[in-house]
């Protein structure tokens, strides 16, 4: 009995202390998610700069809603009136959960710009000013695309449950970086063209500029030529797995729609598999020593034909995509297969091209002469710069591996344009909150003058496709993506966690209320909209 009597008294001094640690651990879980942070104008990215003229809050009566628009021949443009179309199904959907508690009331939107013809492109100006006062919310902008930012940022501003938004002196916002991206893959996994407007649309949310499209890669080649058209007939997955010339004018018109240029990417020489299918004679054959351990390999430098191919393909790309700009890859090139080839190495003696980075250098250059005579500008993967590459002035170098730091000091000190991707691929996935990790980045955190870091002129977010098709590109991509939207936006002094994932938790409920099936962000919320399923997209 006094046996029983010690082991039951030691087992609950064991249980009381195992209590103690779970409260503890409990405690500590609900400091950590229950902040009593609150931030009148829950806006993601942050505004540069603003001022609340009162503690008071104006209500916005969405049964009323209306918009007008400065010069009034902008009613006919197809941006303007999309975007107000957008925006009245955005509001107009919600409806406040509580009384109207505010006297001071508006139901006008007042759009003005003064440049309406500037077009899209990387550097146009998507500065605004917003402004609440009288009986209107004021949105000027120099050019289209600011106003669809201006939109925004009101949207995320309006409280759902009393209907009401800040009494918003002014606004005056404007992006910190001019190439604010994100990356899609529709090689490895195919995306219909429901999930890329869908990216698209959550792109707009979070001010992010530029679709990557990471069209063809070695599993497919779902991109449909012209003038190439076995290459995807014989290089897609399947003849339902392609995307038209009427598909891609859809997404580039969809984008532009909602401010947002689309740069697509055909990666050469290496990533081609697909390629091969349709081309003969294109990429090299080493038996046993290629791709996935197959026969073939990069394309063959030594080939003649290959870049005949090549300027007839590129030819017809720039023509298709209006960006100023196209990716040109270059990344990952495998020299073992090119040793394996005996023909190659014999050609190489002959044109007295000593090594196989020298041969890739001499495929690049003659790429780049093509591209030159197409008059078009062009990113590369950083390997073109770190295998020392002779590479010309006008060049922009994608930073995408480890050591990023060290790298783009080297290409800025080289003189080189820059964008950084290494620290924001979205794909690798972690427990919790994994958005902190993508905030905490600051790009210009490099060795160099401030006239080298003027060659940063941006960064991408990346959501490669190995494990990521349509059934969660959205909800691996949202809102993990806007920790980087924010660090590409707004100052550089922006970096208050707790205030981010107060608002972030709000931004993504807005997402969610949009038809986004953004993933919730800390460990217990609820949103006054919860994501209805795919039937419910507001896009």
């Amino acid at each position: 009995k006094q046996w029983y009597q010690r082991r039951v008294r030691g087992h609950t001094r064991k249980m009381r202390l195992l209590l103690l640690v779970v409260l503890f651990c409990t405690v500590h879980a609900l400091q950590d998610t229950d902040k009593s942070v609150s931030n009148p104008l829950p806006v993601v990215p942050y505004p540069q700069y603003f001022e609340i003229s009162s503690a008071s809050r104006v209500f916005l009566d969405l049964d009323e809603l209306s918009f007008t628009v400065n010069p009034a021949s902008l009613y006919e443009d197809r941006v303007i009136s999309s975007t107000i179309s957008r925006y009245e199904t955005y509001f107009t959907s919600l409806k406040r959960l509580a009384p109207r508690q505010s006297d001071d009331i508006i139901s006008s939107v007042r759009l003005i710009v003064a440049d309406p013809e500037a077009s899209l492109s990387l550097n146009v100006d998507e500065s605004y000013n917003l402004t609440v006062g009288g009986e209107a919310v004021e949105i000027r902008a120099v050019t289209r695309f600011g106003i669809i930012r201006g939109l925004e940022t009101l949207y995320q501003a309006y409280n759902v449950t009393d209907g009401t938004i800040p009494d918003i002196g002014v606004i005056r916002d404007w992006p910190r970086f001019g190439f604010r991206g994100l990356l899609i893959d529709t090689s490895r996994h195919f995306l219909h063209l429901s999930s890329i407007f869908k990216v698209i649309s959550g792109m707009a949310m979070i001010k992010l500029n530029v679709l990557h499209w990471h069209i063809v890669d070695d599993p497919s080649f779902p991109y449909t030529s012209r003038s190439l058209p076995d290459l995807s007939e014989k290089g897609a997955y399947d003849p339902g797995h392609k995307y038209s010339q009427a598909d891609i004018q859809r997404v580039i018109a969809f984008a532009e729609e909602h401010g947002v240029v689309v740069m697509p990417e055909f990666d050469t020489p290496g990533h081609t598999l697909s390629w091969g299918k349709a081309l003969a004679n294109f990429l090299t054959y080493c038996p046993g020593k290629g791709t996935f351990g197959g026969d073939y390999g990069p394309i063959d430098p030594s080939k003649e034909h290959v870049y005949q191919l090549l300027e007839k393909l590129f030819s017809e790309i720039v023509r298709v995509f209006p960006s100023e700009m196209i990716h040109l890859g270059g990344d990952e090139v495998p020299f073992n297969c090119w040793k394996a080839n005996p023909d190659l190495v014999a050609w190489m003696k002959q044109k007295g091209i000593v090594g196989f980075d020298k041969l890739e250098n001499y495929y690049e250059n003659r790429l780049l002469d093509i591209i030159h005579g197409l008059n078009h500008s062009y990113v590369v993967w950083e390997e073109i710069f770190t295998n020392k590459l002779q590479i010309r002035p006008d060049t922009i170098v994608h930073v995408w591996k480890g050591n990023w730091e060290t790298t783009m000091a080297k290409v800025v000190k080289g003189g080189f344009r820059t964008i950084l991707s290494s620290p924001w691929y979205l794909n690798y996935i972690t427990f919790s909150r994994d958005w902190k990790k993508y905030y905490e980045v600051e790009p210009l955190n490099i060795t160099a003058t401030t006239e080298e870091k003027k060659l940063v002129i941006g960064g991408e977010a990346c959501m490669w496709g190995e494990f990521v098709d349509n059934s969660n590109v959205l909800s691996r991509t949202f809102p993990r993506a806007s920790a980087v939207a924010e660090r590409l936006w707004s100052h550089e002094k922006q970096r208050d966690e707790p205030d981010m994932e107060f608002r972030l938790d709000k931004h993504r409920c807005g997402m969610c209320a949009r038809g986004i099936p953004a993933e919730t962000v800390i460990l217990r919320s609820f949103c006054p909209y919860e994501f209805r399923g795919y039937d419910d997209l507001h896009i």
